[in-house]
């Protein structure tokens, strides 16, 4: 069970050397789960649900599971691990939550007034596996590139670092393969973090997002700055400089013009990072790099993170040049619906640009935006349920490609964009930086690049005529 085990000051050893980490104010007694004297619920079987069940299943802990849209995929995996379905209305011990569920959601605050614990799955991660060393990386817009390359740039100093959570995999999938894990944290996993300390935590910046959830900027911040509430004196905080954050921790401001390390010590030009990788992302996983290094008590050797610098790639589907017709290059960023994400597409982008834009609004602030395009946008390509509401809110000039069928659109999208920068002969980019959510004609924002990149190669092979 969650048993009460002292304060949250209790110490405990690092396996992997002599890091001394916080315990939680609760332990978990695997024999009781198992025992079935805990009553644990799974609530939501997304891909957060679907890893925090298999992580019981090898504990070997019997839970029942909600969702109240399971995928027949989901349903299979719950058989094969032998996990009953349970009932909201019940009572439990202990409910972990996906993060997509909101905090005040009516069956939560119902099992949290009978009497259980309401958590998620870092906690859950954190309170099973107390010695193992975690990174974890917040922000607005760039979070998923950052956590890559710290677990990038540990591999090239000799850790076995993997990254998860909010990226692929679910951070329970990775925390007996690694000796530290680097785990992506969205605001909504960082609602549902009591007690959790973290030797080294990033901030890549702050914005404005998800307020259809948080409701006002100021709480969605407050979530974001739950990643250094259980911070102490010894552990580091990296932000970006000028962010004003109160906090215990030592701070650790980048520069993304300066990839150096903590003490000014420069490791390689800005312009020798590999193409696609940020330079803030950069900036910011060498301090976190260097301050985990010096934590486990490991040596810090420049010349191996510059060289892992050199050796980094993005991740697949952030800025992704996917597809190149002459001097027409495609670029895949359907993971940005967040203004300062779609931002810096705009900004890094070769202009002239068609730039795609559509999906289900969710309230960007466009007023930045038309700013970043003012000079570099040729024509937006507007498409899915809301593109033409936000290309005529930017003011730019465009065209709109109907239709319902993702694949179909995509194509169609992907053609024109093509064809606004003069067809196979022209210049420029075609960028899919959509700022609306992909949940109007796609599974999630996967799919949709996919479809894009696939659209953009048809384009070069010629089954597709522009």
């Amino acid at each position: 069970m969650l048993r009460r085990g002292g304060s949250a000051s209790t110490l405990r050893r690092s396996r992997t050397s002599n890091l001394l980490l916080h315990s939680f104010p609760y332990r978990w007694d695997v024999t009781e789960c198992a025992g079935a004297r805990e009553k644990i619920l799974i609530y939501g079987l997304g891909r957060s649900g679907r890893g925090v069940a298999r992580f019981l299943a090898r504990e070997g802990v019997r839970a029942e599971w909600h969702d109240a849209h399971p995928t027949a995929e989901d349903e299979a995996l719950m058989q094969e691990l032998g996990f009953l379905r349970g009932d909201p209305g019940g009572t439990y011990r202990t409910v972990v939550a996906a993060p997509g569920v909101p905090i005040d959601h009516a069956d939560l605050l119902a099992l949290s007034a009978g009497g259980a614990e309401i958590i998620g799955e870092v906690t859950l991660a954190a309170r099973l596996r107390p010695h193992l060393p975690l990174v974890g990386v917040t922000g607005t817009a760039g979070k998923g590139g950052t956590t890559v390359l710290i677990a990038h740039l540990l591999r090239a100093q000799g850790l076995s670092a993997l990254e998860g959570g909010n990226i692929d995999p679910p951070l329970l999938d990775v925390v007996d393969q690694a000796e530290v894990a680097v785990v992506e944290l969205s605001s909504f996993q960082l609602e549902r973090v009591p007690g959790l300390r973290l030797p080294v935590a990033v901030i890549t910046n702050l914005g404005v997002d998800h307020l259809d959830r948080h409701r006002t900027v100021e709480a969605y911040h407050a979530a974001k700055l739950n990643i250094t509430a259980g911070q102490e004196a010894e552990d580091v905080l990296v932000v970006p400089a000028g962010l004003e954050v109160r906090t215990r921790a030592q701070l650790r401001p980048f520069q993304p013009e300066r990839l150096s390390l903590a003490d000014g010590r420069e490791l390689l030009p800005v312009a020798d990072l590999p193409e696609g990788i940020h330079p803030a992302n950069a900036a910011a996983a060498v301090l976190a790099a260097e301050a985990l290094l010096t934590r486990l008590g490991r040596p810090v050797e420049p010349e191996r993170l510059a060289a892992g610098l050199r050796s980094a790639r993005p991740v697949a589907g952030r800025f992704e040049t996917v597809a190149r017709i002459g001097n027409v290059r495609f670029i895949e960023d359907s993971i940005a619906t967040r203004t300062l994400a779609v931002e810096a597409a705009l900004t890094r982008a070769v202009p002239p640009i068609a730039w795609l834009v559509g999906g289900r609004d969710k309230g960007a602030d466009l007023v930045p935006l038309r700013a970043a395009a003012q000079g570099r946008v040729r024509r937006v390509i507007a498409f899915g349920e809301d593109g033409e509401k936000l290309a005529r809110a930017l003011g730019l000039p465009f065209e709109t490609v109907p239709g319902t069928d993702g694949d179909t659109v995509m194509q169609a999208a992907t053609r024109a964009g093509l064809e606004a920068l003069g067809g196979p002969g022209g210049a420029g980019t075609v960028l899919l930086a959509p700022i609306g959510t992909s949940f109007d004609l796609f599974r999630d924002y996967k799919a949709r690049g996919a479809s894009f990149t696939r659209a953009a190669r048809a384009l070069v092979a010629g089954e597709v005529r522009a």
